[in-house]
């Protein structure tokens, strides 16, 4: 009772096992999310129903759709939870208080009970654009619309949220240690054309995103035999190839506090090299080369 005329037992089932396939990266969004086991169920049963409710025909990539359906939730019960105001302002939160303890295993095993703390305290937009971008990849163009903002504020956004992260003490710095190790081994492997080495150093789903800037920039100067740059490139083979052998003038800087690279001409960042590590792996890179993403980028070049 309920169902659209139109879908059989055959469609339903397969619309479940679609469904089923992203179950666990969507609780694992709304874990780190809502920091709260109770409420990551909710989300994920608000986003079943979302899911069933909508025309998902024309849905090219499903994955990236329901992210966005998730985080538009999370984001609703963060907002939600901050208007209500349940915890007296002298309280410190409990983020387990409601962690089942197998989640809280999960929780603290992905993020760090001393992050997740810290994750509790951030605004709901800063925590969204921290988390999607931080911990799952998700690029700032499709953060944007969820948080109502452009990518460049997007982007700030989740700046502003790793700054307060950073700034804690007790969170240890191992993060950002691993980051610059892996993005100096990259940018030595690609100006010696280490091809192999690059592969190594890369997680197997990465991605490579350009801005329009960037594209329209290497068309005008593809070399001959060089792989052509396009928006988004996926898997090591393609991102290996576009930065074997070339690199060569970029320099480590430090991107809005994390290690990524950059290349300047007249003491000005020209492209920026944007770097997502987990793991000790390279997830993504962003290559910016718009004027006004990079303005808006707090940029410190790293002696060495």
């Amino acid at each position: 009772m309920g169902e659209p005329e139109d879908v059989t037992v055959s469609d339903r089932e397969l619309l479940d096992q679609r469904f089923e396939a992203h179950r666990s990266q969507l609780r694992a969004v709304a874990l780190r999310m809502l920091g709260s086991s109770h409420e990551a169920d909710d989300a994920l049963q608000e986003a079943w129903l979302r899911f069933n409710r909508a025309d998902i025909g024309a849905v090219e990539n499903l994955g990236g759709w329901l992210t966005t359906v998730m985080a538009r939730i999370c984001l609703d019960m963060l907002r939600a939870r901050t208007t209500k105001q349940e915890t007296p302002p002298d309280a410190a939160p409990d983020p387990l208080a409601a962690v089942s303890p197998e989640d809280e295993a999960l929780l603290v095993d992905a993020v760090g009970l001393a992050l997740l703390v810290v994750l509790d305290t951030l605004p709901p937009a800063e925590r969204l654009a921290f988390v999607l971008h931080d911990m799952f990849a998700v690029p700032f163009e499709e953060i944007a619309p969820i948080v109502g903002r452009s990518p460049v504020a997007a982007r700030q956004l989740a700046s502003r949220g790793r700054r307060r992260v950073q700034a804690d003490p007790s969170i240890p710095d191992v993060p950002a240690e691993t980051q610059r190790e892996v993005v100096t081994a990259f940018l030595a492997a690609s100006r010696e054309g280490d091809f192999g080495g690059l592969l190594k150093l890369l997680d197997p789903a990465v991605v490579l995103r350009a801005d329009a800037v960037a594209v329209e920039t290497a068309a005008g100067r593809a070399e001959a035999g060089a792989p052509s740059l396009r928006g988004e490139m996926r898997g090591v083979d393609a991102v290996a190839r576009v930065f074997a052998g070339r690199a060569g003038a970029a320099r480590l800087t430090l991107v809005d506090g994390l290690a990524g690279a950059a290349w300047s001409t007249g003491g000005k960042a020209r492209s920026v090299f944007d770097f997502t590590v987990r793991d000790g792996r390279v997830v993504c890179i962003e290559l910016l080369m718009d004027p006004e993403t990079i303005d808006a980028l707090d940029l410190e070049q790293i002696a060495g």
